[in-house]
Order: C-alpha cells, then sequence, then structure tokens
C-alpha cells in the first residue's frame, strides 16, 4: 500500500466538447423562427467565444441556447468570463467571453486556504495553473473533494490523477 495518496485540481474546458457545442448551438439558431434573417454568429477562436447578433436581446437569447448546449454535453460553464457587449459593425452587437483555463493564482490561494483550515492532514501546493494535494487517508483527500465542491468558486473544478 502507498503511503501518500494525491490528487490534481484542475479547471479546465474540454475544447472538443465546446466546439460540438458551438456547432449544436448554431445549428439550432439556424432552425428556429425567432432567428429567421437575423445575423446571429458564435465563433470560437483558441481560448475566446465571439457572440454577434442583431440586438441585445437577441444576443442574449443566443448566449442562453449556447448556455444550454454547453450543459448538455458537460462543459462547465462557470469558466465563461463574459466581456461587455459593444456595437459592431452593420448594426449588430457583438459580445466576446472568455474561456477560462485552469486555476489563477487569486483562487489557488483560495482553494489552499479551504484546505488549511479543514484542520485535515492534507497538504497541497500549487503547480502552475493546478493544484497537488496529498495526505495519508483517501478519506482525508475524499472529504476535501466534497469540501470543493461545495465551496462556491468562481470556476468549475475536475479532480484528476487520483492515486
Amino acid at each position: 500500500m502507498a503511503s501518500e495518496y494525491s490528487f490534481d485540481v484542475v479547471s479546465k474546458v474540454d475544447m472538443q466538447e465546446m466546439n460540438n457545442a458551438v456547432q449544436q448551438a448554431l445549428k439550432e439558431i439556424e432552425t428556429r423562427f425567432d432567428f429567421k434573417g437575423s445575423k446571429s454568429d458564435i465563433k470560437l477562436e483558441n481560448d475566446q467565444l465571439t457572440v454577434t447578433s442583431d440586438s441585445d436581446f437577441k444576443l442574449q437569447s443566443v448566449v442562453d441556447i449556447l448556455q444550454s448546449k454547453m450543459i448538455k454535453r458537460g462543459v462547465p460553464i462557470l469558466n465563461l468570463d463574459y466581456g461587455k457587449i459593444e456595437p459592431a459593425s452593420g448594426g449588430t452587437v457583438r459580445q466576446v467571453i472568455k474561456l477560462r483555463q485552469g486555476i489563477d493564482q487569486e483562487n489557488a490561494k483560495k482553494i489552499n486556504v479551504l484546505i488549511r483550515d479543514s484542520k485535515l492532514k492534507i497538504k497541497s501546493q500549487i503547480q502552475g495553473d493546478q493544484l497537488r494535494v496529498t495526505g495519508k487517508s483517501k478519506d482525508d483527500l475524499q472529504s476535501i473533494m466534497s469540501l470543493l465542491k461545495g465551496a462556491g468558486l468562481p470556476m468549475e473544478l475536475q479532480f484528476t490523477n487520483y492515486r
């Protein structure tokens, strides 16, 4: 038996699933009656979405459709950073939505504090954009997973490399 168990806390968006969600959302926008003749579009480039539409209301509808498709495909919507709605060419409006990949330093420190305050014999260390959590008891590690899931952090967390 191993003397120490560990897992990594990460926050990633599966880009293939994200691409599939965008394609499904575009297909639904194409077929919906309330979007007939509108210039609504979603573009996925690197870690950023650009949503364009005719008006603020239609833009919000496009974002809602995209979110519903993301939820169905298991893509976390908490990892979206919404930019402000700005006017675009041709009388349309545009919104840039950034996809958060990895855990930033500020949130990593919050997670470290949560783990330390749990009073369990667990060590955590920041490794770039993820955290490594180690301990002698698998039960303590699972308690930490439950604690982090219920912590209400501004991002979706995944637990990988559990051994």
